[in-house]
């Protein structure tokens, strides 16, 4: 039981997740109107297409499959991958109660009942406001995930990386096709999915998970 015990600790990275919904779901209640409208004429260009819902959904099963796998074969890409997901979602809270931003009058007036993505998209609408969009998490995980992926030595399939890159591209792009987040939090997701890369993976924090965890 200790060597159990021992093998999967890192498992108590995930109670992350409980706090972190409560707080987004606490955002999402608290800000609703009163916010910084962030969508510009830019983003009016940029057209709605509604089957870039599927990528978009897939981002949910995207980051919770690629834990659990990093979960169970190796820890040290768990601990990164988790130190990534935290760091970059603890900022994003922190960003949005001190700086409440949403998007005004962006989404499609009206949606195609006669679309076969209609239920789905109804769905994504009615559950996720447009408010605390800034930077975007949709893009930050994707990234984080991805990164966790290509350079994991447990992952030799080079059709896995580049799937994984693919997928990464389609979620981010999915954002900004789905009328979910505007130009500026794309680009504060990417920039902030570098600054913590360079944070977990090349500084003297990144030695001392290789150090301490298992492969």
């Amino acid at each position: 039981m200790n060597s159990l015990i021992k093998k999967y600790k890192h498992i108590i990275l995930a109670l992350y997740v409980p706090i972190y919904l409560i707080c987004f779901f606490f955002l999402e209640r608290t800000v609703t109107t009163d916010f910084t409208a962030l969508n510009s004429p830019i983003d009016d260009i940029i057209p709605f297409i509604p089957v870039f819902i599927i990528p978009y959904i897939l981002w949910f099963f995207y980051v919770a499959v690629s834990a659990i796998y990093f979960f169970l074969v190796s820890q040290r890409d768990f601990v990164k991958l988790m130190s990534f997901l935290i760091i970059g979602m603890t900022a994003y809270l922190i960003i949005c109660y001190i700086f409440p931003n949403g998007l005004r009058d962006f989404r499609p007036a009206q949606l195609d009942a006669e679309s076969p993505f209609y239920g789905m998209i109804s769905w994504l609408y009615a559950t996720d406001t447009s408010t605390n969009v800034f930077p975007s998490i949709h893009v930050y995980n994707s990234i984080g995930v991805h990164i966790a992926i290509s350079r994991s030595d447990k992952i030799r399939h080079k059709a896995v990386k580049i799937g994984s890159l693919v997928l990464c591209i389609l979620i981010c792009l999915s954002t900004m096709f789905m009328k979910q987040h505007a130009l500026i939090d794309v680009i504060g997701g990417c920039v902030m999915g570098q600054l913590v890369y360079h944070l977990v993976y090349k500084t003297k924090y990144s030695g001392l998970i290789d150090r301490k965890a298992w492969s």
